[in-house]
């Protein structure tokens, strides 16, 4: 295990009942707030009300930038920056999914400085300042509520980076399942996707090959990812399958999970952050795609590792590491497909013909994110594993994952 710092200030309230707290956690950090938002779910399910009441009645001054689209758009956040600015503001609040939380962090960061915010995502400046972000979760996936990430598409450039620093995190994210249990079946899928493709990224990419610890807790919160999705499909209002997806989907990149890894990479949200900036995919729908093919192309050289895996999440019993890596790759496959989720860039309305656009489009996060071996090549050359679907190269292997409802 190599040596390792975890701090983690987020304040979490979890649990029924908690989205009234998100007034008086918020006036900790201030008496001006610019209240961040999406589309229309928030106020037709009566909670942008309920979180502006308790912000007014704790003494809050409240202004509103609401609007957030799933791959949040950069303008969009210096919109926003432009009215915390005039608002004065002292703390923004987040209420809603990841794309939300993210354009807070991005709001935050952008108001004490004098320079654009993507210098930020581009390594051109270093972050030294940011307002106070409060939240109130409504998706579980992305873990934003809980981390120091965040990630803007750049509509101009056409690409979508990914940037994170420790005044990112969250003072306090309020996480109430019941505030998910109207969430549509294929975003409770994507977002459990998501959470799953965090866990395999640093389960499949640590430096380290002898860290017990963390691969039974990654192992544990893949299954359980799979598993809550399950019930909370079954029956969206599921209170316990609705909180146990939303705590997986916090811890997975809370920074716990990669403690004592070493160095870890995200090569396949290299990848996918190209899909979603060109075509707008939802994120965990694309994630779907890339992460069979990614698993497929490392098959080989990861054989051992994937093999692990499902024999923790399978109860595989094949002794040879590759055949039972080409089983594990093709059990996902099978909870994917149970989950309606897409297998196949056709799947996603992507045309072969235009995988060097999207591997080219990768060149410029790879290096920010110093993956030196994601070329556009070897991107390209995943994103040919990415054509068909994974039964196809291993004799269509039988077998459901046997959480499957």
């Amino acid at each position: 295990m190599h040596n390792f710092v975890f701090h983690n200030p987020t304040k979490v309230l979890f649990g029924q009942g908690t989205v009234e707290a998100i007034g008086p956690e918020t006036r900790a950090w201030g008496r001006r707030a610019l209240l961040v938002y999406g589309r229309a779910s928030l106020k037709r399910h009566g909670l942008h009300q309920r979180i502006l009441d308790s912000l007014q009645a704790a003494g809050l001054e409240v202004a509103e930038h609401g609007d957030v689209r799933a791959n949040p758009l950069l303008t969009h956040a210096r919109q926003g920056i432009d009215k915390a600015r005039a608002h004065q503001a002292e703390v923004i609040v987040a209420a809603g999914g990841g794309s939300v939380i993210d354009t807070a962090k991005a709001i935050a960061a952008g108001v004490p400085v004098a320079h654009d915010l993507w210098k930020f995502f581009t390594g051109k400046k270093s972050l030294k300042a940011a307002l106070p972000v409060t939240t109130v979760l409504t998706l579980a996936g992305s873990g934003s509520e809980m981390n120091s990430g965040m990630v803007l598409t750049n509509e101009a450039t056409g690409e979508k980076f990914g940037f994170g620093h420790r005044l990112l995190h969250p003072k306090a994210s309020i996480l109430d399942p019941q505030t998910t249990c109207t969430v549509p079946p294929d975003h409770t899928a994507f977002g459990a996707i998501d959470a799953i493709s965090h866990l395999l990224e640093f389960y499949l990419t640590a430096a380290d090959p002898d860290t017990p610890v963390q691969d039974r807790l990654m192992e544990g919160l893949i299954e359980n990812s799979m598993a809550a999705c399950n019930r909370c499909l079954c029956d969206p209002l599921d209170y316990h399958g609705r909180a146990n997806l939303m705590w997986t989907s916090s811890l997975a990149l809370s920074g716990l999970t990669a403690a004592g890894l070493g160095r870890v990479g995200f090569p396949m949200h290299l990848i996918e952050h190209s899909l979603s900036a060109l075509y707008d995919v939802p994120h965990g729908a694309g994630m779907a795609v890339i992460l069979l093919g990614w698993l497929r192309a490392q098959q080989t050289a990861l054989a051992q590792r994937i093999a692990g895996l499902g024999r923790q999440l399978f109860d595989l019993n094949e002794p040879d590491p590759q055949l039972a890596a080409a089983q594990t790759i093709v059990r996902l496959a099978n909870w994917l497909a149970s989950v309606q989720a897409p297998l196949t860039l056709d799947d996603l309305g992507i045309p072969a013909a235009d995988i060097p656009r999207i591997a080219g489009n990768t060149r410029g996060l790879a290096r920010v994110w110093r993956l030196a071996d994601s070329t556009p090549e070897r991107v390209a050359a995943i994103l040919c594993r990415c054509l068909a679907r994974p039964d196809a190269d291993n004799g269509n292997l039988p077998g459901e994952w046997r959480h499957s409802p």
